[in-house]
């Protein structure tokens, strides 16, 4: 079956940019991380310092600031060719000038925000087709934060509050951009407690994936389904595949949902995760040695 030949890398949000923490950020000690970073992998993955990356703020309220800060933080790590795309809204989408940016980039960069600003805005677009071409055919980088990191997958949350997470259908789900199949992606996992939503999203899809990222932390996605967790935090594997009861099936909207026998994995820097065979290695030797 054919890989894609390109590369995602899913951010769980607030990503390390060398300067101050984000608002309400209270663990502003990661910024000694940024040299060797999420930020500075991404540069990595295309051609370092020479890349050309556009960042895309289609998802975000505050489009100029926050395109603003990934062009500042990729400039502080030496990459000069970086530009920023504002599409926001469908009609954006037809500018020429926008297709043919992406259509000379070594990657685009989707920023958080609003992920359902990201469906229906790319949704059946040609600008979406050809991030899908150059991803499938060239070693071209996808990265997205937070909403940006959630659209990335064809099953996609866009609600659900964790305090409620666990009553049936207190989790809304939807199509997302499907750059990744048989995934769904939550960010901010740990700092928002949001391990009842994704667990309600895997009961009632058994199929996928679970993968619940932390802030400043993420996964870089080669072959379509291999993962390397990357950043200074914790990346959360849910598998559901061998769940043996779930009640989500039998019970009325707002009533607790039950599971037995989801199985969690949790992953830091280094650790590695195949999504097909649903296996969990420690570092790139047992990965090798299992390959």
């Amino acid at each position: 079956m054919h890989s894609p030949k390109g590369i995602l890398i899913s951010i769980g949000g607030n990503v390390d940019k060398g300067t101050a923490a984000e608002p309400n950020y209270k663990n502003p000690s990661n910024l000694a991380f940024f040299a060797d970073g999420i930020l500075k992998r991404i540069l990595s993955e295309m051609k370092g310092v020479n890349s050309k990356v556009e960042v895309i703020t289609t998802a975000s309220e505050i489009p100029e600031e926050v395109g603003n800060n990934y062009v500042e933080a990729f400039k502080r790590l030496g990459c000069e060719s970086v530009n920023v795309i504002h599409i926001k809204n469908r009609e954006d989408t037809l500018n020429p000038e926008y297709y043919e940016r992406i259509a000379a980039a070594d990657g685009v960069m989707f920023t958080g925000g609003n992920q359902m600003r990201l469906t229906t805005i790319f949704g059946g677009t040609d600008i979406l087709n050809l991030l899908h071409e150059r991803y499938e055919k060239e070693h071209f980088v996808i990265a997205g934060t937070s909403a940006g990191a959630m659209a990335m997958s064809n099953t996609m949350i866009y609600e659900g509050s964790s305090d409620e997470s666990f009553l049936k259908g207190k989790v809304k789900i939807t199509t997302g951009l499907a750059f990744m199949k048989d995934v769904i992606i939550d960010s901010h996992f740990v700092r928002r407690g949001r391990f009842g939503r994704l667990a309600q999203a895997v009961s009632a899809n058994p199929g996928c994936i679970g993968i619940g990222l932390g802030e400043d932390t993420g996964v870089l996605v080669s072959n379509g389904n291999e993962l390397e967790a990357i950043g200074s935090g914790l990346v959360i594997i849910f598998d559901g595949h061998s769940i043996r009861h779930s009640n989500i099936a039998d019970i009325n909207d707002g009533q607790p949902i039950s599971i037995e026998h989801l199985i969690v994995h949790v992953m830091a820097k280094s650790n590695h995760y195949n999504v097909k065979n649903r296996k969990f290695f420690a570092g790139k030797d047992e990965l090798a040695a299992n390959a």
